[in-house]
């Protein structure tokens, strides 16, 4: 079973940053895509940011480009989530998700595309 295990999560200050990681472990997919989304109470869970593993192409949603940049690391098979210029509309609990290849590219920001979820970890950003 893939499992996925978020870390570095926090308070921060606004205009502040934080670095969050996922590691993955036990994947059987021979491609796969890596995401990160948020979520608040009462609000649906939101993409963030997603790469690819083997090329390394990115995606961001619009209210974070420029400020966030994912990226991972094939040796160590974990990605990373760097916010820099952090909001206080930033706190959510961040999520790492994991989706196979197989489906579609277009699917790549879509939160019901993805097979394999981590904990979640607390982001808050103080004014």
């Amino acid at each position: 079973q893939v499992e996925l295990v978020e870390s570095g999560g926090g308070l921060v200050q606004a205009g502040g940053s934080l670095r969050l990681s996922c590691a993955v472990s036990q994947v059987t997919f021979s491609s796969y895509r890596m995401a990160w989304f948020r979520q608040t109470p009462g609000k649906e869970r939101d993409f963030v940011a997603a790469v690819t593993w083997s090329a390394g192409r990115t995606y961001y949603a619009d209210s974070v480009k420029g400020r966030f940049t994912v990226s991972r690391d094939n040796a160590k098979n974990t990605v990373y989530l760097q916010m820099n210029s952090l909001k206080p509309e930033d706190t959510a609990v961040y999520y790492c998700a994991l989706q196979s290849s197989t489906r579609s590219l277009a699917l790549i920001t879509g939160r019901n595309a993805y097979d394999f979820w981590g904990q979640g970890t607390q982001v808050t950003v103080s004014s």
